[in-house]
């Protein structure tokens, strides 16, 4: 898995720290989701809300493996519909203490420095900068389906931006597999929210 140009000289630990400001973001908006609101329409072709939360679960359980050394790209069994949210924010925490553990291994020479997908060797630094636009984007998709999650913030989108393409390469097997449709007009523009949006198949 190659980097783009633009996120290929990422430091893990800035990589870490992106997914950290990710997962700030999205616990916001999962905070938005009440029991009734599991049969709204997102911008994720095809899915409802009860099936963004089961793919995110399904996410978070994948990279949170993969801080272990390899994603098997498996899914495990899914959590019962009633429980994903308090699953979900449990998962998220987890996910970011399991890469924080990850890191300080790496950095004391304790683990090496990529990490299996599929049996394929991808950096540290890049699967968790992929973890993180995962992560956020499908944080907006929450708000915009519930009407109260909050802007992605501009500052967090731009550095997110570099790995747009990139998550787009690593999902894409198969149509909405990913959840993600193709570019918008909006993917090129001064504004880094609705550029990293479009790039992913969404209007801000």
């Amino acid at each position: 898995m190659t980097a783009s140009p633009a996120a290929a000289g990422v430091p893990p630990r800035t990589s870490v720290e992106l997914l950290e400001r990710a997962i700030g973001y999205t616990c916001g908006t999962l905070a938005t989701v009440t029991p009734g609101a599991l049969d709204l329409t997102t911008p994720c072709e095809r899915w409802r809300l009860a099936d963004l939360l089961a793919h995110m679960e399904d996410s978070l359980d994948a990279f949170a493996e993969g801080a272990g050394g390899a994603i098997g790209l498996r899914s495990a069994a899914p959590t019962p519909p009633d429980e994903r949210l308090a699953a979900l924010r449990a998962k998220a925490t987890g996910l970011l203490g399991a890469w924080t553990r990850r890191l300080e291994a790496e950095e004391a020479g304790l683990a090496g420095r990529d990490v299996g997908v599929s049996g394929v060797p991808a950096p540290v630094a890049v699967v968790a900068g992929l973890a993180a636009v995962e992560v956020a984007v499908h944080g907006w998709d929450v708000g915009r389906a519930t009407g109260a999650g909050g802007p992605l913030p501009g500052a967090l989108a731009a550095d997110l931006l570099p790995w747009a393409d990139l998550l787009r390469a690593a999902t894409d097997s198969g149509p909405g597999a990913s959840g993600f449709a193709g570019p918008l007009p909006t993917a090129v523009g001064p504004d880094p929210a609705r550029a990293l949006l479009g790039r992913l198949g969404r209007a801000a």
